[in-house]
């Protein structure tokens, strides 16, 4: 990896944002923003280790520092959204185990339209 792995994120799955947003737009009818988000967040260097779990990649993961990290945290405050009772549902493992899932079940579709298409 191009970095050290320290910095950390924020992550919301696509289905969790879809919701907050429907949510909002029956529950709100203010003018000022209101962030959307877990309130969670995770080291890129975690997150690596979590997707090279899901994929099941056996090789190792080397971080190099090549590049500079850049912001060191980046974590929204969802405290609005909360106040309201919205929540995600959807944790980080699990959405990348969804979006996997995802991702080899089209792969095998395009595989199936187009056979010429390598696995």
């Amino acid at each position: 990896m191009w970095e050290t792995g320290n910095p950390k994120r924020e992550f919301l799955h696509v289905d969790d944002c879809a919701d907050a947003l429907v949510f909002l737009m029956n529950q709100y009818d203010g003018s000022d923003p209101i962030n959307v988000g877990t309130g969670e967040n995770i080291s890129i260097g975690e997150l690596a280790i979590l997707v090279k779990e899901t994929v099941g990649f056996s090789g190792g993961i080397r971080f190099g520092g090549a590049k500079p990290d850049g912001v060191e945290r980046k974590l929204l405050d969802i405290s609005r959204i909360r106040q309201m009772g919205w929540r995600h549902r959807i944790g980080l493992k699990e959405g990348l185990a969804l979006t996997y899932r995802h991702f080899l079940k089209e792969m095998q579709q395009q595989s199936d339209t187009n056979p010429g298409v390598r696995k």
